[in-house]
């Protein structure tokens, strides 16, 4: 409990209705209104708790009044915005029960986006459920590219950057996440595409966008971007049979220091795991730079996600971890893809998923950001695949230094 001001003075007790000189701390931190949250005694506030608790479970529902009209949940699921469930697989009218650990809420999402019959589509466009990729030996042997698989994904990773670069261009507060997933569903297939994520074990949207304590595969939805935000969007497609992935940390409006600093760190820690990218390194070394540098700036890697091979397929051999003393195997040889992705978070590395079975969220309910590059090996080193170009958005401040 902490001490009112003098203004709470002659406010009344929430329970007896004696004058009140206590403040239920949570409700301050909240920000709700001082009527109803002032207490006479601890005994007082003690004995209300268990119904006087619920008022903050309430300020915490997300308003889904997008449009200011009064109109929340009915106007929404009137046109099929619902919160996601089962890793995709159901939808609910009503926020979902948890502990959420953060600020951040998920908000409902709309429906899935038309992929046109000219598009080459994956094994699980339809169904949800790949069938080549899980059982496929490149889960248990890294492959080397041919030239020709080579020429493709360098033309599918420039799809793929240009896809990232037009959502970059859209951030800004006001945007929803679902607005976002738009530009790069269409922008996606404007270039004869696929976005790989849509329907992807269900996942229902055609990139992940993870705002604040979410470390990835954030869901987009009905809720607006506000300042001070950071946001990952992370884009990959499906071009002339090969994929392309990456993705970027990004500020919306003004941000605090230590947003910055924690973004600023993330991309410097895929940096300088890059450089170290060459015939004979073992994939277990990527994680101890990745580790050092981060720990340097007192900032945790996750440990539940990793890099991973790509080409014909999403997911493949070599896992690559960014976190140290990992047991990575392996060493890297010219002609191979894959991905490297460091999440840094501002607290613990630990995680949690929400009930979406998708986003996963920091323990702590602190930030958390990346960035990830598609890499090949080459004879001298490595060539960055999904590079920025001239023409990417200028957002990145230490890039102009």
């Amino acid at each position: 409990m902490a001490g009112g001001s003098n203004e709470a003075q002659t406010l009344s007790c929430a329970r007896c209705g004696k004058p009140a000189t206590l403040q239920c701390p949570k409700c301050m931190q909240l920000k709700l209104p001082r009527e109803g949250a002032a207490f006479c005694t601890q005994d007082c506030f003690k004995a209300s708790w268990s119904s006087h608790k619920s008022v903050h479970l309430k300020a915490r529902l997300p308003s889904l009044d997008t449009d200011g009209s009064g109109q929340q949940n009915s106007d929404l699921a009137g046109d099929g915005w619902l919160y996601c469930l089962r890793k995709g697989q159901s939808r609910t009218p009503k926020l979902p029960p948890f502990n959420w650990t953060g600020t951040l809420r998920p908000y409902p999402i709309s429906v899935k986006r038309i992929v046109p019959a000219h598009i080459d589509k994956l094994d699980w466009a339809d169904d949800g459920i790949p069938k080549v990729e899980p059982n496929s030996d490149l889960q248990h042997r890294v492959e080397i590219k041919t030239p020709d698989q080579i020429k493709r994904m360098w033309e599918t990773c420039r799809i793929a950057r240009e896809v990232l670069d037009a959502a970059a261009r859209m951030i800004r507060p006001g945007v929803t996440t679902d607005e976002i997933d738009r530009v790069v569903h269409e922008a996606t297939i404007a270039a004869g595409a696929y976005p790989s994520p849509l329907n992807y074990y269900f996942f229902p949207k055609s990139c992940c966008t993870s705002v604040n304590e979410v470390i990835c595969h954030g869901i987009p939805d009905a809720r607006k971007l506000e300042d001070g935000d950071i946001i990952n969007v992370d884009v990959t497609v499906y071009y002339k049979g090969v994929h392309g992935d990456l993705n970027e940390t990004y500020f919306v409006g003004n941000i605090d220091e230590a947003s910055r600093k924690l973004v600023q760190c993330t991309y410097e820690c895929l940096d300088k795991a890059i450089s170290i990218v060459k015939p004979g390194v073992r994939f277990r070394d990527v994680g101890e730079i990745i580790n050092r540098h981060a720990s340097m700036s007192g900032l945790s890697v996750v440990k539940s996600y990793c890099g991973h091979g790509i080409g014909e397929l999403f997911h493949c051999a070599p896992n690559i971890p960014h976190y140290g003393r990992n047991k990575a195997v392996g060493v890297m040889k010219a002609g191979q893809t894959f991905t490297i992705e460091p999440m840094i978070n501002a607290g613990v590395w630990r995680d949690q998923m929400w009930p979406d079975g998708w986003t996963a969220v920091t323990a702590d309910g602190k930030r958390s950001a990346q960035f990830e590059h598609t890499l090949l090996v080459t004879e001298s080193g490595v060539e960055v695949l999904t590079a920025r170009l001239p023409s990417s958005p200028d957002v990145f401040p230490w890039l102009n230094k």
